[in-house]
């Protein structure tokens, strides 16, 4: 999923802000997993201007999945 998530990083700079957690190496990692109840991995979560979740994928998913929910974003 990195290749695609890069990818989609670049094409919506400036509209959305991603933010990668790697749960082995971030200190914080583990909290933020239990805080949005990420069951596996990888876990999407969309939160919107206010910070409310407003989407979650979680596991590997086509791309095409990722864009309905960044373009929902907006």
């Amino acid at each position: 999923m990195a290749p695609v998530v890069d990818r989609l990083k670049g094409e919506y700079d400036g509209r959305v802000e991603f933010r990668l957690i790697n749960v082995d190496t971030d200190p914080q990692g583990e909290q933020l997993a239990q805080q949005f109840g990420a069951p596996g991995w990888p876990t999407f979560v969309f939160l919107d201007a206010t910070g409310a979740r407003v989407n979650q994928i979680v596991g590997a998913t086509p791309e095409s999945n990722l864009r309905t929910a960044l373009d929902a974003l907006d």
